[in-house]
């Protein structure tokens, strides 16, 4: 029974250092501002960080989100992330940000997840149809036209995706629980791996004609940024 009891109690831990890991850790100080200079950095929480004293306003800030993203693409949108790369105070603080641009009648973010956030959506302008897919074994779409100064929220984890319905450009803001989010967009990992996955196993899973598989890995397969 004690070595049962042990086992028990491992599992927990192991479950409560899983959930712990599973997001983005909170900083100890006020502000970790990302350098890549070791010679101006100093070390926090085993990071490189620039010396709190040389921080400056512009650590904190980023001008251009007002700029459209250039949407002349295979799939006519545009997707600016805005991560501590660009604007160096969001290291450790566990966010960043999002302009998605979308052509007129069409314009497409498409089926994607972020392996390490959540994300809230702020319409702007334009019309979309947003959505998202639950997991396994459910699959169940929740999907809504969302109109300028419409919200919605795609759980951590779940494929999701935004299309402009209407015939003006439509603009959106998204905001996610993490840094560096990441994105996994599911046609181009799909189709598009490098190297291709076999062409039975995808003939198999997606139900499709070997054919038609191997015409798809052979397209070129662009990410919407």
């Amino acid at each position: 029974m004690k070595v049962v009891g042990m086992l028990m109690v491992s599992a927990l831990l192991a479950l409560a250092s899983s959930f712990a890991t599973a997001y983005d850790p909170s900083p100890l100080q006020d502000f970790c501002v990302g350098i890549n200079d070791a010679d101006s950095a100093v070390v926090v929480n085993g990071k490189l960080c620039k010396n709190p004293s040389f921080a400056t306003a512009d650590d904190f800030s980023y001008s251009g989100l007002n700029v459209p993203g250039n949407t002349s693409t295979q799939l006519r949108g545009h997707v600016n992330l805005i991560t501590a790369d660009l604007m160096p105070g969001l290291n450790t603080l566990g966010v960043s940000l999002a302009r998605i641009d979308f052509e007129p009648n069409g314009g497409l973010n498409p089926p994607h997840y972020h392996p390490r956030a959540s994300e809230v959506l702020l319409v702007l302008e334009g019309t979309l149809y947003a959505g998202f897919v639950t997991s396994n074994p459910d699959h169940r779409l929740f999907s809504k036209i969302l109109k300028p100064g419409d919200l919605f929220v795609f759980p951590f984890g779940l494929v999701h995706f935004q299309m402009n319905v209407g015939n003006t450009p439509a603009v959106a803001i998204a905001a996610l629980t993490s840094q560096n989010p990441g994105v996994n967009t599911v046609a181009n990992a799909i189709f598009g791996a490098n190297w291709p996955i076999n062409a039975e196993v995808l003939t198999t899973a997606f139900h499709l004609d070997k054919k038609l598989v191997e015409d798809l890995q052979s397209q070129e397969w662009v990410n919407p940024s």
